[in-house]
């Protein structure tokens, strides 16, 4: 099932994905009002595997804000915390003592990664990726529409729509998030650091008896 597609452009990271929610074992398909792409802090996310993976992503995850070397930081204390998020929300997995989850796409600070199911962190060189049963479809369409000038929305939904047109697992509607551009986060952080030191507005002095 799924489609989740995501896109870097000009510093900032946007993803799409489907509303496909498909049985393995019965092959039926439904149209899912949760959405698997969402913003969670500074973060914009889209996953697939589980909806209960998502859920755990999207509503009890708290994510960390990055701090040093951004790869490295994704790879440990970004992933240590998803996989404290999902063991707490009974939803991790272990086999030969080798955890596992669900793959998932992660947006931050101009910067797009796959998240895998043995939580190895990939960075795409070519500033798009794809994951779920769509993804190949929907990669054929990003690298197309790349060189045409079209803005990130429709290369997104170009992409969403080749996976639709031809994956039997994947269905509209489409649902989007971007993560903000790092500059904006900054002035915004900024902002709020000069309020936090701002001196609190004295009260009225009271009137003498």
């Amino acid at each position: 099932m799924t489609v989740i597609v995501g896109l870097v452009h000009e510093d900032q990271v946007h993803i799409g994905g489907d509303s496909a929610g498909v049985s393995k074992y019965s092959l039926s398909i439904a149209i899912r009002k949760d959405s698997k792409v969402f913003r969670n802090g500074r973060y914009a996310m889209g996953f697939t595997t589980s909806f209960r993976m998502g859920q755990l992503l999207h509503h009890a995850f708290k994510a960390p804000r990055p701090k040093g070397d951004l790869e490295r930081f994704m790879a440990t204390k970004f992933v240590d915390k998803v996989r404290a998020c999902l063991k707490d929300g009974g939803w991790a997995r272990k086999d030969s003592e080798q955890e596992w989850a669900g793959t998932f796409l992660v947006g931050v600070y101009g910067r797009l990664f796959v998240i895998g199911g043995d939580y190895q962190v990939g960075e795409p060189a070519d500033g798009y990726a794809a994951v779920g049963c769509g993804s190949d479809l929907a990669l054929g369409a990003l690298h197309a529409t790349a060189p045409v000038g079209l803005s990130p929305r429709e290369r997104l939904d170009a992409a969403l729509a080749a996976a639709t047109h031809h994956s039997a697992g994947v269905c509209g509607p489409y649902s989007y998030a971007t993560a903000p551009a790092h500059s904006e986060l900054l002035k915004i952080e900024a902002a709020q650091y000069a309020t936090a030191k701002m001196p609190a507005p004295r009260g009225e002095e009271p009137a003498d008896a």
